[in-house]
């Protein structure tokens, strides 16, 4: 089967940074959505699909084995950084075997596919309200205006494991597959999009008149969109480059590598090992998140004395410290000070009130050698004069 893929993506109207992250590597396609402020959803979507794309590079398990990968990663980093803690992602992923389709899904992304004119939703969403109208609380129409519309029930990265909708999908010379995320179906009907893919014979067209029609809504989210085109057997097209808001143009690729034939685990077994490990790892993190969150120590902080939580040390690139007081005493007159020399390694305290002491007597020395001027010295209830 032939597959031509198109794929565009745009920030919106209101958002400050784009959140979505995609994924065009002939077979293997998709589309996030992150979520957790700006930072930690740009960094739980790229996470999720660099993590599948090497997943699949590597032959490691099957396409949903590879999503838990990619959960499992997000998890971990989000527990590790403080400055993405919470964060996840949506993810939806297409991987194309001949001419079937393998989908594995998390969250309100989706995916649809047109066939004769007629477009047909093949995911379900993993949100509160989708989950109201199928128990019955509300009607559908209710839940397109609903305040928790976009309360999702399950999300990349959020838990340890995570359940993963697996799919596969008979696919005809003819059909046109489309992945998105929420920004264009909160944005633009199903009946438009079924007009567009319909009426637009070219993908990369197609793909950027639906962001740009969600754009046009009110464009409130990013939206990124990811179209393949079916035909007859032979080389696959995918966009050359990376795509912004007018999306990415296609070019021919090497012939897919087929599928895997060496022998491996059952999946179930994989996942209960899987899921062992990374509960142990938890368990570590969290074992060492309370740890740091016990030590004290009085450093120096963008040229000024400062208090400090955690160790002056980083693993990996990560900062097991942050700063809880930063003071206006100036570091460099307390280093000049014999005693203070070595303040930017940092002087351990018991708790919050030692290192308090420590900043108050760092502050007394520095006063009376005269070095910091009485009018530039912090108050305190409890300060003592020279």
């Amino acid at each position: 089967m032939r597959v031509t893929a198109a794929a565009a993506t745009d920030v919106g109207l209101v958002r400050e940074g784009n959140e979505d992250s995609y994924l065009t590597e002939e077979p293997l396609y998709a589309v996030a959505d992150g979520m957790g402020g700006h930072r930690g959803g740009e960094v739980a979507s790229q996470l999720a699909v660099e993590t599948l794309e090497r997943m699949f590079k590597e032959g490691a398990g099957d396409l949903p084995d590879q999503v838990q990968e990619a959960n499992r990663v997000v998890f971990e980093r989000s527990v590790l950084d403080r400055k993405v803690a919470g964060m996840g992602t949506t993810l939806t992923a297409a991987l194309v075997e001949g001419d079937r389709v393998r989908l594995a899904h998390v969250g309100d992304s989706r995916a649809y596919l047109l066939r004769d004119g007629k477009v047909r939703l093949l995911t379900e969403d993993h949100t509160l309200v989708h989950r109201m109208v199928t128990e019955g609380e509300i009607s559908q129409e209710e839940a397109e205006t609903h305040p928790q519309r976009s309360v999702l029930t399950r999300a990349v990265g959020v838990d340890t494991v995570v359940d993963v909708d697996d799919d596969t999908v008979q696919i005809l010379p003819g059909d046109r597959l489309l992945l998105c995320t929420d920004g264009l179906t909160s944005m633009v009907s199903e009946e438009v999009i079924e007009e567009v893919l319909r009426d637009v014979p070219d993908p990369q067209e197609a793909a950027h008149r639906l962001v740009r029609m969600a754009n046009e809504a009110g464009g409130v989210d990013n939206t990124t969109v990811v179209v393949l085109d079916f035909s007859n057997d032979g080389a696959t097209a995918r966009p050359n480059g990376e795509a912004t808001s007018l999306g990415a143009g296609t070019a021919p690729a090497p012939t897919r590598r087929p599928a895997r034939s060496r022998r491996r685990l059952p999946t179930r077994k994989l996942l209960v090992w899987a899921g062992i490990i990374v509960a142990l790892a938890v368990v570590a993190l969290v074992g060492l998140r309370l740890y740091l969150d016990t030590q004290w120590y009085v450093g120096v902080s963008d040229g000024n004395v400062a208090i400090f939580r955690g160790i002056p040390t980083e693993v990996a690139g990560f900062e097991l410290h942050h700063v809880v007081v930063e003071t206006t005493i100036s570091a460099e007159k307390a280093e000049s000070l014999p005693f203070y020399q070595d303040l930017g390694d940092g002087k351990t305290a018991e708790d919050r009130e030692g290192a308090s002491a420590i900043v108050e007597q760092i502050r007394r020395d520095v006063e009376q050698m005269g070095q910091l001027p009485q009018s530039n010295q912090p108050s305190s209830t409890n300060a003592s004069g020279p």
